[in-house]
């Protein structure tokens, strides 16, 4: 990744944000301390959340925490790598990425308005034919590489 997307949480002061599912049986918390954000328009993406792409913000998986209803969960891969659902109302919460080593929150699962805002639109080679990206964002066909 290089600039603008790169750049972690804006005046982040460390607080703790609050998301949930469309039906509230799973709560988690996470760490007002993202990472990065971008749109992701990968049709991975675009079919798990029905939408034209996914905003999420990334962070070290250490500082998300799932404090109620984990029983809900229904997990869509592996260990290192896998998309979390509730398993009562289907909402996408999170993706484990990485090696296992970040989590993607779905930015439109948080209650609380987080610090960092998506900076880029990532795998606009494959994104829906029906949407255009009107923002003025960058736009990279694939994932943001280092340049």
């Amino acid at each position: 990744m290089r600039g603008a997307a790169v750049t972690g949480s804006k005046n982040s002061n460390a607080r703790i944000l609050n998301g949930e599912c469309f039906c509230r049986a799973v709560r988690y918390t996470v760490v007002d301390a993202f990472a990065y954000a971008a749109n992701c328009h990968c049709s991975n993406c675009r079919r798990a959340t029905g939408s034209a792409f996914k905003p999420f913000a990334g962070i070290a998986r250490d500082k998300f925490r799932v404090v109620e209803g984990g029983d809900n969960l229904m997990i869509y891969g592996e260990e290192a790598g896998h998309d979390a659902h509730c398993r009562r109302c289907g909402s996408l919460l999170y993706s484990v990425v990485r090696e296992g080593a970040f989590v993607h929150v779905a930015m439109g699962t948080l209650v609380d308005d987080p610090s960092i805002r998506p900076a880029a639109h990532i795998f606009v080679g494959s994104k829906a034919p029906w949407f255009e990206i009107t923002d003025g964002l960058p736009q990279y066909e694939g994932h943001i590489v280092a340049g």
